[in-house]
């Protein structure tokens, strides 16, 4: 990938607008244990985001963008564990949804992760970059705060 393509950094969502973000409605989990995604999806109902398209991506999907593997059926990769860097990647809610889901998944008492919505220039991405990128952008942030 060259530098032309990377972003000079990530921006925040902080609204509770009700635009809705880039991207058909769906969400991508990696680095998951099949016990963790049940979760996972629990919490998606409970919290009525269950209209929205989930899928797992796994070892075999590293090379693939973004956008292919957000276009995989419902429940692609579901049941298998994931040895990826954790990361959500959310697409087509509102900040106020994006919001709401975060608040949602603290509930699960599940490890750290990053998180990402979809970008056009994201969606072309392999999937290993956008996880090394999210990766690197965390350590700058932390690096920060204890500047």
């Amino acid at each position: 990938m060259s530098k032309n393509t990377r972003p000079t950094g990530f921006s925040k969502v902080t609204g509770s607008s009700k635009k809705r973000l880039y991207g058909d409605r769906a969400m991508l989990a990696c680095g998951y244990s099949a016990m963790e995604q049940e979760a996972l999806l629990a919490m998606m109902e409970r919290w009525n985001f269950s209209d929205m398209p989930a899928v797992f991506a796994g070892a075999a999907d590293m090379d693939r963008t973004v956008g292919e593997i957000l276009r995989e059926p419902l429940g692609y990769g579901k049941g298998s564990d994931s040895p990826l860097p954790r990361a959500i990647i959310l697409a087509g809610l509102t900040e106020k949804e994006l919001n709401t889901f975060m608040a949602a998944w603290k509930h699960l008492g599940l490890p750290a992760q990053n998180w990402a919505t979809l970008t056009p220039t994201s969606e072309t991405w392999p999937l290993i970059d956008l996880l090394t990128e999210l990766d690197m952008e965390r350590i700058a942030l932390q690096s920060q705060r204890k500047a």
